[in-house]
């Protein structure tokens, strides 16, 4: 009489395993995240047997010899300088985003390109092949060259890989796939677990450049456990507001290139095209004689962006004051808030506090603290800052402003976008004036000195 199979409770979040169900998991501390499984017998002729066939040995450091890695451009020149130049053989990237917001555009304009060069494969377990067929057709893409499989089941997407032996392939989306020698549905922590840890060993065994598409959570991270994101080499989000024609890629992690490194497309009826002047984006709708708004030099990567940030400070109509970010850090409001209060002389605290980065886009470095400090402090006092005026610098809790990095590229990209004034913090003043002939700079190293110079400036 054959045995009945072992039921276990595993962790939707982290994938640990339980003998039987409880409140918190003991491997995340996560609650009500335990979910019912059977445990498969694992074979004998194990599914790593092949893969493990070949021992590495022991040698010293210093004998490796340490070549660089050739890139391959993906025809995307936005998506290329996000990936650090291109592709690299033998990488996995993982590209998370919301529902809707144009992961399957992108990725099917890239591989299309890149089939004028290399051979390619567009794995589809989410739409039939129709259904890429008409997308293909509504964009104008080539479709010469562009080989596509719609399936599910890892063991056949494997078979075709050995027969085709491709050099860039696209998964359509990993949470999607599922394995034989797992019992559990696709999408569960088991299966997405399992197929990526396939799917990147055929990667670096055949030297495929392989792009695994990933869904996300409300709180949008992407689903599935959190080793996904340790397995692969590189994790792209796709981030942006769908009522929006902008769409921005932002690299989290990234083995062969910088991180934090942002790309910024538009949405067009002929798909997602590059934008080379971001910048000119976040100020379209810029004006300076307005009280709240200043503009920041926010750095992303290797790339300078000036963004508008506004504030709208008003007095308070309940007994707790309202404090609002969109695009920035609502803990470092708080913060720069008791600032403001005890070294600018400014109290706030029966104020409502609203602040917004213009254009979607997320910052979360502490050099936004001076552009934020300075464009609320106009709208409580109901003054626009001087005209044509970028601010950026750290602050401290004791008020001091804080050097930042690469302020001479930020100085820079401001000068070049027709600005004529920059607070910075004095440590970023750069050695020789001569360099920005077109821009006064004022280096502070206090708030209330950053303060003072936008009250002469006024009078």
């Amino acid at each position: 009489m054959a045995k009945a199979p072992k039921t276990l409770y595993q962790c939707t979040e982290c994938g640990g395993t339980a003998p039987k169900w409880q409140g918190k998991c003991s491997h995340c501390g996560e609650w009500n995240t335990l979910q019912e499984s059977l445990a498969a017998p694992e074979p004998k002729n194990a599914r790593f047997q092949s893969w493990a066939a070949d021992v590495s040995q022991v040698q010293p450091l210093a004998s490796v010899t340490a070549t660089e890695v050739p890139r391959n451009p993906t025809g995307m020149g936005e998506l290329d300088r996000v990936l650090g130049g291109g592709l690299v053989d033998g990488a996995v990237i993982l590209l998370g985003g919301d529902p809707g917001i144009g992961k399957s555009t992108l990725l099917l304009q890239t591989i299309a390109k890149m089939a004028q060069t290399r051979k390619v494969l567009y794995v589809s377990g989410e739409e039939s092949a129709q259904q890429v067929a008409l997308r293909a057709q509504r964009l104008e893409l080539p479709s010469d060259g562009v080989n596509l499989l719609a399936e599910i089941r890892m063991e056949a997407i494997q078979t075709a890989l050995k027969q085709h032996e491709p050099q860039v392939v696209v998964i359509d989306s990993i949470q999607t796939m599922y394995s034989d020698q797992i019992t559990s549905a696709p999408g569960s922590v088991s299966q997405v677990r399992e197929c990526a840890a396939q799917l990147t060993r055929m990667a670096k065994q055949m030297g495929i450049a392989m792009i695994l598409v990933g869904h996300v959570t409300k709180d949008g991270s992407i689903a599935g456990p959190r080793v996904l994101e340790h397995m692969v080499d590189t994790v792209l989000y796709f981030e942006g507001d769908q009522h929006s024609n902008y769409r921005m890629i932002r690299a989290i992690k990234n083995r062969f290139g910088a991180a934090n490194e942002l790309g910024v497309f538009a949405m067009t009826e002929h798909g997602l095209k590059g934008v080379s002047n971001p910048s000119a984006i976040f100020l379209a709708s810029y004006r300076g004689d307005v009280p709240g708004s200043c503009v920041l030099v926010t750095q992303e990567g290797s790339r300078p962006l000036l963004v508008e940030i506004q504030a709208l400070v008003d007095d308070a109509h309940g007994f707790t004051p309202k404090r609002l970010t969109v695009g920035l850090e609502q803990n470092r409001l708080a913060m720069l808030l008791a600032v403001l209060n005890r070294h600018g002389g400014i109290a706030c605290f029966d104020q409502d506090v609203f602040l917004n980065a213009v254009g979607g886009v997320k910052i979360g470095e502490p050099a936004a603290d001076l552009a934020v400090i300075l464009a609320m402090l106009s709208s409580f006092r109901n003054r626009p800052l001087p005209e044509k005026m970028v601010a950026f610098g750290e602050i401290g809790l004791s008020g001091e402003v804080r050097p930042v990095a690469r302020g001479q590229e930020r100085l820079k990209e401001a000068e070049k976008l027709g600005f004529k004034r920059a607070i910075v913090p004095k440590a970023n003043m750069p050695r020789n004036a001569k360099e920005f002939p077109g821009l006064e700079i004022f280096g502070v190293s206090s708030l209330q000195e950053a303060v003072d110079i936008c009250r002469r400036s006024e009078d």
